[in-house]
């Protein structure tokens, strides 16, 4: 699947909206209703016996949320976006490896949990260049509240391993459940709460450290 083609099952159902194969507002609006009602295996079910325009349920019950996640997880509007286009477009190309052994939820944000690291861990690398550069020229201190608690945040978190800064932010930021965390990422919950106590532990030193600096 081509984002083009991603972005019009994304539209497809929509109010107003029209069959991509020319079936019509109504026609659209009606297999929507349908769809709406099908469980997240029953939508599989179709998508992987040919009738493909059923993943469009799936998009739409699940593209929100999968979006605000990356958006919480990575801080970034744009490659939030880019992430979840394609978690779904792996999703989609995947969809005869899922197993109903565990939900398509978790199957799926399993796939978006992996493209946020990797995006996070690439992003990580091009801000670290930019900060050397940055830093060979200082520039004005900035004094906005806001921004300066921001910094101070980043700049505690600085030297944590990337899945104790996930589970903390996943945690503290989303208010998820050890369970819902457990899903997401496929730790155990005690590996979780390990991870979680090693971020707030870590972030507190560091942000006494920078307090006395």
């Amino acid at each position: 699947m081509t984002p083009g083609l991603l972005a019009g099952f994304q539209r497809w159902g929509q109010p107003g909206s029209r069959d991509p194969a020319g079936g019509g507002v109504r026609c659209a609006g009606v297999r929507s209703m349908i769809q709406e009602r099908m469980t997240d295996a029953e939508l599989v079910a179709e998508v992987l016996a040919g009738r493909t325009r059923a993943f469009t349920g799936l998009v739409e019950r699940y593209h929100e949320p999968c979006l605000r996640f990356a958006r919480h997880l990575l801080g970034n509007s744009a490659d939030a976006e880019d992430v979840v286009q394609e978690t779904f477009i792996r999703a989609y190309r995947g969809l005869g490896g899922y197993r109903e052994r565990q939900t398509f939820r978790a199957w799926l944000y399993r796939i978006l949990v992996n493209r946020c690291r990797t995006t996070g861990k690439q992003r990580r690398l091009r801000e670290e260049r930019a900060l050397a550069r940055a830093s060979e020229t200082p520039g004005p201190r900035l004094d906005a509240d806001g921004l300066e608690l921001g910094t101070q945040l980043v700049r505690a978190m600085e030297g944590l391993d990337v899945r104790s800064r996930e589970a903390f932010l996943l945690k503290t930021g989303e208010d998820l459940e050890y369970h819902e965390l457990a899903s997401l990422t496929g730790a155990s919950v005690s590996a979780l709460k390990m991870r979680v106590k090693r971020a707030r532990d870590h972030i507190r030193a560091r942000w006494e450290m920078l307090d006395r600096a």
